[in-house]
């Protein structure tokens, strides 16, 4: 059974805030958690997420955004549809990065260690993506909450991407594109290492 991601979940992290108080509370993406393992209770854990296509008022349907409490990486593939994975590098409240990766299918992106990071569907189609991360490797969502979202907003403009700084950071790095990989790298185990930060 899927982990369901509704509104309400995600309306302290939304663009369009009154627009979710009006919205009834819709299912809006799928997340199938431990379809895989791999090396035992040390190893991975390979989820899928299922995100159809919506618009959240005036915001692309997105993941809630998370970070990982150690310092942890993980990698995505995407399996079908486009996506866009936004990543932000934090200094206790200061962003030092932001960059966004557009991928298909077939692409893969890395998560690099200490990124929060939020998974944009904005394509009219569904997005279907599968990741690779540690067991021991948990999520928090506590920065995203208090920040109101990532420190960028994908805005759907004409069926474009048009993005909208969230007011709730001082500091706001000019956004940069970076391109995917194209091919899983055949050994994951660099995935196992984290070093816990408090």
């Amino acid at each position: 059974m899927p982990q369901i991601r509704y509104l309400n979940d995600l309306k302290k992290v939304l663009y369009n805030k009154e627009w979710a108080k009006k919205t009834e509370n819709i299912k809006l993406y799928y997340i199938y958690r431990g379809i895989k393992k791999k090396d035992g209770i040390r190893g991975l854990r390979y989820d899928i997420t299922v995100i159809p296509s919506k618009i959240l008022g005036k915001e692309f349907v997105k993941t809630k955004g998370h970070e990982h409490l150690g310092n942890f990486k993980e990698i995505y593939i995407v399996l079908e549809g486009k996506a866009i994975f936004l990543m932000q590098k934090r200094k206790e409240e200061v962003i030092e990065d932001v960059y966004a990766v557009r991928a298909k299918k077939g692409d893969v992106v890395i998560i690099s260690s200490n990124y929060g990071h939020v998974t944009i569907n904005p394509f009219p189609n569904l997005l279907k993506i599968g990741n690779w991360v540690s067991k021991n490797c948990k999520a928090s969502y506590k920065f995203f909450e208090k920040k109101q979202g990532a420190c960028y907003f994908a805005i759907a403009q004409k069926s474009k991407v048009k993005w909208v700084k969230n007011k709730n950071y001082k500091i706001v790095p000019k956004l940069r594109f970076e391109k995917p990989v194209k091919k899983l790298p055949k050994n994951l185990d660099f995935l196992k290492r984290g070093a816990f930060k408090a």
